[in-house]
């Protein structure tokens, strides 16, 4: 498993803070990667990524390096015991979930 930074309850690996801090250094600052599970029809719970200046009272905020990450407390009910990681391989570039 890759070194991880542990902020209950969601881990975020190393590799990803430092994706996060890669990308977020082209945006404003205090700009952060919220992470959010919203509900689905047929499919299901899908999640969601993107940039977000507001950080909101029950928001989680996991940090390290020049990267912010926020997780709402509705999704961080769904995440909890999860790990966000980033990875590079053949299909692609991209942030992944595991619980």
């Amino acid at each position: 498993m890759p070194d991880v930074i542990e902020a209950a309850p969601v881990l975020v690996t190393k590799r990803a803070f430092q994706r996060i801090a890669q990308v977020l250094a082209t945006e404003p600052a205090g700009t952060m990667l919220r992470v959010a599970v919203n509900g689905g029809g047929c499919s299901g719970f899908q999640y969601a990524f993107e940039m977000d200046s507001t950080r909101n009272g029950d928001d989680l905020l996991l940090a390290e390096g020049g990267a912010a990450v926020v997780i709402d407390e509705g999704s961080l009910g769904f995440l909890a015991g999860s790990t966000i990681d980033f990875v590079d391989d053949l299909i692609g570039q991209s942030f992944k979930i595991t619980n």
